[in-house]
């Protein structure tokens, strides 16, 4: 059995996945938590990998091709010259250890140690506190034998393993 890529009607991938699954179709459907700032609040939101596409395995020569495109939710099958592409399983297998990756790192939560890697604190150790806003965290860095809190840009602080 092999993977394709299948393109799925717009905001209709979890209803393709349902409707390909109830056919006995094996679906691979990858989404990754995303934080969204709306409003001045962050959300954290789950978001497909790859918005528009699922992936689908089968045998060439599986009857079900001939009902792929007309199940709920499902716009097209991905190929080339009216050929399915397939994918080769190291792909598929390498996108779902890279999920299993972000998942086990998150984000920054509050405690963790962190680096900072520009401006006028570069090369410190901090601890992380809080996001302020979408660009801005609040870290607590070591200065005159005291904990300080200052404000930085998210993009200067790297995390610590």
């Amino acid at each position: 059995m092999t993977w394709y890529a299948l393109q799925h009607k717009p905001a209709q991938g979890d209803r393709a996945v349902e409707h390909l699954q109830n056919q006995g179709i094996t679906c691979f459907y990858p989404k990754i938590t995303v934080e969204k700032i709306k409003a001045g609040k962050r959300s954290k939101k789950l978001e497909p990998l790859f918005p528009g596409y699922l992936f689908v395995k089968l045998e060439q020569t599986d009857p079900m091709w001939s009902k792929l495109r007309s199940t709920r939710g499902v716009l097209r099958v991905v190929g080339f010259a009216n050929k399915p592409a397939p994918i080769a399983d190291e792909v598929i297998e390498h996108i779902k250890d890279s999920l299993h990756t972000v998942a086990e790192q998150g984000g920054i939560k509050p405690g963790q140690s962190v680096e900072l890697n520009e401006g006028p604190f570069q090369g410190l150790e901090a601890i992380f506190q809080a996001y302020d806003g979408e660009e801005r965290a609040i870290v607590l860095i070591g200065f005159m034998q005291k904990q300080q809190a200052v404000k930085v840009p998210v993009s200067s602080i790297n995390r610590q393993i």
